[in-house]
C-alpha cells in the first residue's frame, strides 16, 4: 500500500477530518518525503516481532538483532522452546540485548501463556478484538502499553499507534504535547484524529523513531529538520 500523499495528504482528506488531522498528516508527509519507507518492524514471523518487542526493551536496535539471531542459531525460536529451555541458558542467548536475566523471564511467561491459553496459535490470540488484545497483553508479566501496543500493531497488523520517546520528544518540541503527559493521552493524540490504518501507524511510528535518532535528537540538529516550520522553538 502507498502512503504517498495521493491516500493521505491534504487533496484527500476522508470527511470529518479536523485542522488537528490535517497537520498530523502533513507532518507525516514532511516526514515520509524526508526518509522514505522504513519497513518496520524487521522480522521473519509475528513470533519474531513479538520476541524483538520484549528484547528492545531499553535496548539498542542492534543489540537486539544479536539476541534474535542468537536465538535462532540456537533453533529457539519458537513458544514450545523457549519453555522448554532452562532460564539460565535462554539468558545467556540474549545476553545481548541487556537486562537477560528480566528479559528471560518475560519470554518465557509470553510463551508459556500462549501455549496453556491458545495453544500456541497466534492467529487465535490475534482474533480478539484490539481493547481485549491488549488488555490480555498487559496482563502477562514484563508487558507494558508500548510493548503491548508494538505486538498489537507490528505482529498483528491491527490499528494501534505505539508511543515511545522518539514520538514524546517530537511531538513536544512540535508543541503538540498533550494536557496530561502520559501514554495513553499522547496515544490519543493519534487514534482520535488519524484514520485507523494499519499501514499508516506502522510508517508514521517508524518515521518518528528515524526523525528522532537522526535529526531531533536530545541535541536537536534544527538545520537539517524538515519539521523547522512546524516547530514550537527551532534551534539556530
Amino acid at each position: 500500500m502507498s502512503l504517498s500523499k495521493l491516500q493521505y495528504g491534504q487533496e484527500r482528506l476522508p470527511d470529518g477530518l479536523n485542522s488537528l488531522s490535517a497537520r498530523l498528516l502533513s507532518l507525516f508527509e514532511l516526514l515520509f518525503r524526508r526518509y522514505g519507507p522504513q519497513h518496520w518492524w524487521p522480522g521473519d514471523s509475528p513470533f519474531e516481532v513479538i520476541v524483538g518487542a520484549i528484547l528492545t526493551q531499553s535496548a539498542s536496535w542492534g543489540n537486539v538483532e544479536k539476541a534474535v539471531n542468537s536465538l535462532k542459531h540456537a533453533g529457539a525460536l519458537s513458544p514450545a522452546s523457549l519453555r522448554d529451555l532452562p532460564l539460565t541458558e535462554l539468558a545467556q542467548l540474549i545476553y545481548p540485548s541487556g537486562y537477560y536475566n528480566a528479559k528471560a523471564l518475560k519470554l518465557k511467561a509470553f510463551a508459556e501463556h500462549l501455549g496453556e491459553e491458545y495453544g500456541d496459535s497466534l492467529d487465535s490470540l490475534f482474533s480478539l478484538e484490539i481493547p481485549d488484545l491488549r488488555e490480555e497483553l498487559l496482563g502477562i508479566h514484563g508487558i507494558g502499553p508500548e510493548t503491548a501496543d508494538s505486538i498489537i500493531l507490528y505482529a498483528a497488523y491491527k490499528p494501534v499507534f505505539v508511543i515511545d520517546a522518539y514520538t514524546r520528544r517530537v511531538i513536544s518540541r512540535l508543541g503538540l504535547a498533550p494536557l496530561r503527559d502520559t501514554y495513553d493521552s499522547y496515544q490519543a493524540l493519534f487514534m482520535e484524529h488519524l484514520p485507523p490504518d494499519s499501514a499508516l501507524f506502522n510508517e508514521y511510528h517508524a518515521l518518528f523513531v528515524r526523525h528522532g535518532k537522526d535529526t531531533c535528537r536530545k541535541r536537536p540538529d534544527c538545520a537539517a529538520c524538515c519539521l523547522r516550520d512546524h516547530c514550537a522553538n527551532p534551534q539556530d
